[in-house]
């Protein structure tokens, strides 16, 4: 513990202990160094009411010892077979994740900076061997980590480089009574199933397997953190935050070597999403090979519940759900003019009247206008009321100097107007539901000339979010 500084004197340590033979050895050892280290020990201990009086008997077990080494013990007990009910979530998972939970909070409470874990050497060869199973990367590969940080208060395993038959002779030697789990027994666990069917099978092909999988974990371990590291320099480098999410540009990303490629793509996963189901292999490798192709050039890819991978040309973006969906909006103008917000963009749109007319014809000379948010017309000639809105399916628009309609989805297209823009930019219509303007575009309607004495200017004001 001294050479992987995991304690240091006068420490505040909550301990977790189930009444098992490991947790039951950890609470002993740290009991034995406190008064040396002058710890300050906290003993906690959940019932997760999952084997009726067998888990009580625990519960009752784990305060007798506490009282006996004269320390404060905290009891959680918590509806585990409830909240999977109520979850979906597996048994393992929910145990955990309700157990975690409740050490945190007492750890809080007590003003603990760390939580010691009884997970010992065995554990961490099992942990290596399924995530080996399901095909796991360098993090899986990384097994258990001896110390992490989850919410201010840092977990920390002294037993993971001990085995389990060591901590069966601490017991031994010093006479300390345990519990034995019964569900250790059950077979419905993949755990279990490794532990007491595939491992000894294993072990007649090499004796020293457990030692094997733990030194793969320390080589995992070091090389993981090193591609995390390098990992969040490129973010650094690359992303830029915005609303709901992160873009990068998707030259700069093709650049980048295949393993911080798919680093990089885990890490904003992880910045956005819980779920560490999103970031399974396949996923990622979709993501990934859809930014590096060359076509399509634009696409939309749902990433669980929430999360989209959106490609827009050069520009990549991991968005939320709410900030992919564009919220439909629907405005009236009439000759007075007026300004209105567009939803989920904060962008403004303004019509104001009576500007001046000879202004108003020279700005409007036959030239491109891609990319201005600003247009002029003849008052007179506008058939009120205008209706500013989001696109429908179908829109056409005649464009000045063109024969003919041509699809508004097509002229985004040709424009190159992002996927995630053509639902949020403003139409401006007529009366008789002809489209006037879109951002870049004009109609022919309504156009100032030279005998233009009164106009109409509508405007679209991006701020800061264009």
């Amino acid at each position: 513990m001294t050479l992987h500084q995991l304690l240091k004197p006068e420490d505040s340590v909550v301990v977790a202990v189930s009444g098992g033979p490991d947790s039951v050895a950890l609470l002993h050892i740290l009991f034995l160094l406190s008064s040396k280290w002058r710890l300050k020990l906290v003993v906690a201990h959940v019932n997760h009411q999952f084997r009726g009086a067998e888990s009580d008997g625990e519960a009752e077990q784990v305060r007798e010892l506490a009282e006996q080494m004269g320390l404060p013990c905290e009891v959680g007990v918590i509806d585990v077979p409830a909240y999977i009910r109520e979850t979906g979530d597996n048994p393992q998972n929910a145990a955990r994740e309700k157990r975690y939970e409740f050490l945190r909070q007492t750890a809080h409470r007590y003003g603990a900076t760390k939580i010691a874990l009884a997970h010992h050497a065995d554990d961490q060869a099992e942990t290596v061997l399924m995530r080996i199973l399901r095909g796991s990367g360098l993090s899986g590969l990384s097994g258990i980590r001896q110390r992490r940080i989850v919410k201010n208060v840092e977990l920390i395993r002294p037993l993971i480089r001990i085995y389990k038959s060591e901590v069966l002779m601490h017991c031994e030697l010093y006479g300390l009574a345990y519990c034995e789990d019964s569900s250790n027994a059950q077979r419905k666990y993949m755990r279990n199933q490794v532990r007491l069917d595939l491992m000894p099978q294993l072990l007649r092909y090499n004796p020293q397997l457990p030692q094997a999988l733990n030194r793969l974990a320390d080589l995992a371990g070091p090389e993981d953190d090193y591609m995390e590291g390098e990992a969040k320099r490129v973010f650094n480098d690359l992303a830029a935050a915005e609303a709901g999410g992160f873009r990068f540009s998707r030259g700069s990303f093709a650049g980048l070597h295949v393993a911080l490629q798919r680093r990089l793509i885990k890490l904003i996963l992880s910045y956005l999403a819980k779920d560490q189901g999103l970031f399974d292999y396949v996923t990622m490798e979709l993501v990934r090979s859809a930014i590096v192709q060359v076509e399509p050039t634009t696409l939309t890819h749902q990433i669980g519940e929430r999360i989209f991978f959106v490609r827009e040309y050069d520009v990549i973006r991991f968005v939320s759900q709410s900030e992919a969906s564009a919220e439909s909006f629907h405005y009236i103008v009439r000759p007075e003019g007026g300004e209105w917000v567009l939803p989920g963009t904060g962008w403004r749109i303004s019509a104001i009247s009576g500007q001046d007319a000879g202004s108003a014809a020279s700005s409007n000379e036959d030239r491109p206008v891609i990319g201005r948010d600003e247009m002029w017309f003849d008052l007179d000639e506008l058939q009120f009321p205008l209706t500013v809105r989001n696109r429908h399916a179908g829109d056409r628009m005649a464009i000045s100097g063109l024969n003919g309609t041509k699809k508004v989805k097509d002229i985004f297209i040709d424009d190159k107007v992002p996927p995630r823009l053509r639902d949020r930019l403003p139409l401006v219509l007529d009366a008789q539901n002809r489209v006037l303007w879109l951002p870049g575009r004009r109609s022919a309607y309504a156009k100032p000339t030279a005998k233009t004495t009164r106009i109409f200017r509508i405007r679209l004001d991006r701020g800061e979010h264009s």
